[in-house]
């Protein structure tokens, strides 16, 4: 199997457990806080952000794969978050359960068709700084991960 199938794959896999996840929650679960330091993030505010980000860096890897640098040095993941935030406010769980489920199924795709040439792209990730495409597919499942593992914690 190719090393992208395999990437593609786990991306699938890894996308809903957390889709599971997160329908399961109870109604009363969306409002409890999760991050309260600066920016108070609740649960819906979680599932917000992986929805947006994961958005953002398919483009940004694409641009990365035909030969682009990636985020600009300037960029600011902070001025980023908060402006997604403000435009996904409206969002009910089950519109951003959607939009998750759609960007995974996006983001899976595009992975899977990605060559090992493709793979070795190296640009620059707004966290991760200046590496291959290979690894910043990988902070997908990181990224998703540590959120989960908040949400969690802040349900008890």
């Amino acid at each position: 199997m190719a090393e992208s199938t395999e990437l593609a794959e786990k991306l699938k896999s890894e996308g809903e457990r957390i889709w599971q996840y997160f329908f399961a929650l109870k109604e009363e679960d969306w409002a409890k806080e999760v991050y309260t330091e600066g920016t108070v993030w609740n649960v819906r505010n979680v599932l917000a952000h992986l929805v947006t980000s994961e958005r953002r860096l398919l483009k940004l890897f694409e641009n990365i794969r035909v030969g682009g640098e990636g985020t600009s040095p300037d960029f600011s993941i902070d001025r980023y978050n908060a402006a997604q935030q403000e435009k996904t406010k409206d969002f009910s769980p089950a519109e951003l359960l959607e939009q998750y489920r759609q960007v995974r199924a996006e983001t899976a795709a595009w992975v899977d068709g990605l060559s090992d040439d493709d793979l070795n792209a190296r640009g620059r990730h707004p966290y991760l700084g200046e590496t291959d495409l290979r690894e910043m597919v990988k902070m997908f499942y990181a990224h998703n991960q540590l959120h989960q593992r908040d949400v969690k914690r802040a349900l008890g």
